[in-house]
């Protein structure tokens, strides 16, 4: 059996928009505003998703149960599997004791607030955003920065304030390879041109943190530090992106940060020390020690996670163990048609089970060695494990929901329904364009899903318009970066590293305006770049 997507049920792509967006509408206002435990929202928004498929698009209720399921299995797996070990990694180093002296590492290197949060949240955020991505940088950086004495709302909200402007290079440049792939455009032009967007933001992004972590008065003291984490991420990212490919970018770029950050460390300290009025008054600086055992496991993270990432290490490991399996009732059932593509086309469902070459299993295996290393026995690092899971159980079921509700959305065309209403809207198209990547990714948690959902409808809209396909396509990604914010699969896992201290309604309080806010500005961006400045874009 095979079914059409259908884009305008109602008969108008505007009307059809509004009903599509009930499950959005359903999802955010039980977290912003009756504030119920994020599981039980998603499980609201994803029966939101499912009447709506139903009733409103004619989706068949088998292919509804279906993309349903699809969606749990990959919340699951990859996601979840990642953001287990991540906090396993964490709770070892708790379980330890190392997370405490590394606390006080950090603190010997810089113990103003707002230089732990440039280090971390946006620093070594970037990198694991680089080297792995899909919820990774944000469960770590937050859970250090709890560690550090940030309380969770703030730890959360900075995490993923943070993890913004390397989002659409992440994974080894996962996202601008399905780009490239869905659109037919050159994956070397789609990676100049979002080079040629995202530098602006680096720059912003620690300015716009700091502000918000402690004020714009604050920000003046701190600039220095500010300019050159983001510039020399921003260089970095704008020389890799141009001259080498998509796959290196955040992890240079992150580098280039932290070693530019800790050199202007060495000749220059902000007038006053900032911190938090919930520190103790007279919190003294503690000295940097010696050794590296406290920093042992975020380096074998890092080394992991970075192997794990390498295309020819994947291969190698998938052809030891993975398996592509075909959804039931869902796989080539689901007919996607025009404008969404250029002809009616078949929308694949495969699970992919890789569990080897699966990044949360690189993750597992850093934290096992480093456990070993710091002397836990395997039965301890059983025990810790075992209460890991216990601790983020409600987490996975939110999760799992989470990308259910996504796939419904997916497979039932009403999230290609909202996407036409943006591309409707003639010469102002490249200022929404953005806005319609930063929508895909606050629906599906995914820069990557985001590109493949709407890279192809950017590329048509654009051809109808007269603007260069290339912006636009590159204009979903960029634009995309700051939906990573409020996406409830980031939003999720930021809660369940704060230990679920910090509720997701807050969090996504926190951090709505601001990701509104810097969507926009990307918008005005690609917007000044079509019309004012077309020599920036490269040629196809």
């Amino acid at each position: 059996m095979t079914w059409h997507q259908v884009y305008a049920p109602l008969g108008n792509v505007f009307g059809s928009a509004l009903v599509a967006a009930i499950p959005v509408a359903v999802l955010l206002g039980s977290l912003a505003f009756a504030r119920l435990e994020a599981h039980r929202a998603a499980l609201l928004g994803l029966t939101a998703a499912l009447l709506v498929a139903l009733l409103a698009f004619g989706m068949p209720l088998r292919l509804a149960v279906a993309a349903a399921g699809y969606g749990a299995a990959f919340g699951l797996f990859p996601i979840g599997w990642i953001v287990l070990n991540a906090i396993f990694l964490y709770d070892i180093t708790v379980e330890t004791g190392q997370f405490e002296e590394l606390k006080r590492r950090i603190a010997g290197l810089a113990d103003d607030r707002r230089i732990q949060a440039l280090l971390i949240a946006f620093s070594f955020g970037a990198f694991m955003e680089g080297a792995a991505g899909f919820g990774t940088p944000v469960a770590i950086s937050a859970a250090m920065l709890i560690g550090l004495g940030f309380r969770p709302l703030e730890a959360a909200g900075l995490a993923l304030i943070g993890n913004t402007a390397p989002v659409a290079f992440g994974a080894i440049g996962t996202p601008l390879l399905a780009l490239a792939a869905v659109t037919g455009l050159p994956l070397g032009a789609l990676s100049a041109m979002v080079g040629r967007q995202l530098p602006v933001f680096a720059l912003v992004v620690p300015f716009w943190m700091i502000a918000v972590m402690a004020g714009r008065r604050a920000v003046r003291e701190v600039w220095p530090a500010c300019l050159v984490a983001g510039a020399s991420f921003g260089l970095a990212q704008l020389a890799m992106s141009n001259l080498h490919g998509p796959w290196l970018v955040d992890v240079v770029g992150a580098v280039a940060s932290m070693a530019a950050l800790a050199l202007l460390l060495r000749f220059w300290r902000p007038r006053t020390v900032w911190r938090f009025p919930h520190d103790a008054e007279a919190a003294p600086t503690a000295a940097a020690g010696r050794g590296g055992r406290p920093w042992l496991p975020w380096l074998l993270l890092s080394v992991f996670v970075f192997v794990w990432g390498i295309p020819a290490v994947k291969k190698v490991l998938d052809g030891v163990l993975s398996a592509d399996v075909a959804v039931p009732w869902l796989h080539r059932a689901v007919i996607r048609m025009p404008p969404l593509v250029a002809r009616p086309e078949p929308e694949a469902a495969v699970f992919r089970l890789n569990i080897l070459s699966a990044a949360g299993t690189g993750i597992l295996l850093a934290a096992l060695v480093a456990g070993l290393v710091l002397g836990l026995r395997p039965a301890a690092l059983a025990r810790v494990y075992g209460r890991t899971l216990v601790r983020v159980r409600l987490s996975l079921l939110t999760i799992a929901a989470m990308m259910a509700l996504g796939f419904t959305t997916r497979y039932s065309g009403s999230d290609t329904t909202m996407g036409l209403a943006f591309a409707a809207t003639g010469w102002l198209f490249p200022f929404f364009s953005p806005l319609l990547g930063w929508l895909g990714v606050a629906l599906t948690g995914s820069d990557t899903s985001s590109n493949v959902l709407f890279g192809n409808l950017q590329k048509v809209s654009a051809q109808q318009i007269g603007v260069p396909p290339l912006l636009t396509a590159a204009a979903n990604s960029s634009g995309g970066v700051m939906g990573k914010m409020i996406d409830a699969q980031s939003i999720v896992v930021a809660s369940v590293a704060t230990g679920s201290e910090a509720r997701p309604s807050a969090i996504l309080r926190y951090v709505f305006w601001h990701s509104l806010a810097l969507a926009t500005l990307v918008g005005v961006l690609v917007l000044l770049q079509a019309y004012l400045f077309p020599g920036i874009i490269p040629k196809p």
